[in-house]
């Protein structure tokens, strides 16, 4: 139907809670109040009911990657993770040849033509390949290059305005050219699989860098140069005031003590939670591998999360939203359920300039809508209003 209304819900806004419900309508919320003359009433129960998860940062899930170069792949990973409260994904493109990303945004197109992906899908996130060799993560070294124009504008331009982010390291030689270009385009940058020093992240932060990708992962720190000290990024999130940071909030790569020291001395509206999911989450598997189907790394399921088969490394994220959420809630983080859902909706909304439809419980607004219970358990998701197979 095209109109309904929820009733007996703890409703989260954005800036508070409330109980008593909404109303939705053609895809939009109509109504801050529930409609007792509709002919279509969810009764959430007592049960929260918050704007749906926006995931700016995943590769996959359900044994799918968005690199694997199929719509098939879409559908898999869509459906697996809408299941755990994401409405809103940023399909992420592992650095890769030109050929496979080249691949990867012209599958993405494909995907938007279909209208059950078209309303869920964001844009393409670009994550590499320029990026530092010395920080490399579970990247491919062979396709890590530094950025050149034949190559850039030719992706940005294949990509057009389906490229809403690019996460590359900012030190790298051509960088500042590059930049210039990309923020031209309206495209979000971001500081990602970097060894920049202090001096560097600033004069990235002046060109136009306002995210930091995976804050502590692949992500310089404190290190010596000639014998003196010099800051790194982890340093620089935390004395430049504007910028934005995203984590991996699994528990994993980051335990409670980094989760915490990020909440303290970052402004709370800064943080985006990601999952940096890999094609194992929302799977029950020992064995999985990173990137696409054929080529990717292999890696090893253990403990929450995917290593290198060394064990020297992680490689990815198994994460899903609503283990995010509840991650940040029962830790010693000192955040609350209406803090970390903003951290899952209205923060990462305005991160991606999308924050005027998306992302917070408002009259005209997408219906994205999750209802969940008190330990995060998903109970409905509707997606523009059209309720989801859960």
């Amino acid at each position: 139907m095209d109109k309904i209304t929820f009733k007996n819900a703890k409703v989260i806004y954005d800036d508070r809670f409330a109980e008593g419900g909404i109303t939705i309508e053609k895809g939009k919320i109509k109504s801050l109040e529930t409609d007792y003359t509709c002919s279509n009433i969810v009764d959430c129960s007592g049960n929260y009911l918050s704007a749906g998860f926006i995931d700016m940062h995943l590769h996959g899930g359900g044994g799918s990657d968005f690199m694997d170069g199929t719509v098939k792949a879409y559908e898999n990973i869509v459906s697996s993770h809408i299941k755990h409260g994401t409405t809103s994904f940023a399909p992420t493109v592992l650095g890769s040849s030109h050929e496979e990303i080249m691949t990867a945004i012209n599958t993405y197109k494909q995907a938007k033509k279909l209208s059950h992906l078209n309303n869920k899908l964001l844009g393409i996130h670009l994550e590499g390949p320029y990026i530092s060799k010395n920080q490399i993560g579970a990247q491919p070294e062979k396709h890590v290059r530094i950025p050149e124009p034949e190559e850039y504008e030719k992706i940005a331009e294949t990509g057009g305005k389906d490229i809403i982010r690019w996460s590359v390291a900012p030190e790298l030689e051509g960088m500042e050219k590059f930049s210039c270009y990309i923020k031209e385009r309206g495209i979000l940058l971001s500081i990602a699989h970097s060894d920049a020093d202090y001096n560097q992240v600033v004069q990235a932060f002046k060109e136009g860098f306002s995210l930091i990708t995976h804050l502590y992962s692949a992500t310089s720190t404190i290190k010596r140069v000639n014998g003196f000290r010099v800051a790194g990024i982890i340093e620089s999130a935390y004395l430049i005031d504007d910028m934005d940071v995203e984590i991996i909030a699994d528990g994993c790569h980051l335990p409670e003590s980094l989760l915490k020291l990020v909440c303290k001395f970052k402004n709370i509206n800064r943080i985006a939670l990601i999952t940096d999911a890999m094609r194992a989450a929302c799977q029950n598997v020992k064995k999985s591998f990173l990137g696409k189907e054929g080529t990717g790394v292999e890696v090893i399921i253990e403990d929450g999360v995917a290593k290198l088969k060394d064990k020297s490394s992680f490689g990815g994220s198994i994460a899903t939203a609503d283990r995010l959420i509840r991650t940040m809630i029962n830790s010693d983080t000192g955040i609350n359920l209406f803090q970390a859902v903003n951290m899952m909706t209205k923060n990462p909304a305005r991160m991606l300039n999308i924050d005027n439809k998306i992302g917070a419980i408002k009259i005209g607004y997408d219906a994205d809508i999750v209802v969940f219970d008190d330990n995060i358990n998903i109970k409905k998701v509707y997606s523009k209003g059209v309720e989801q197979n859960m």
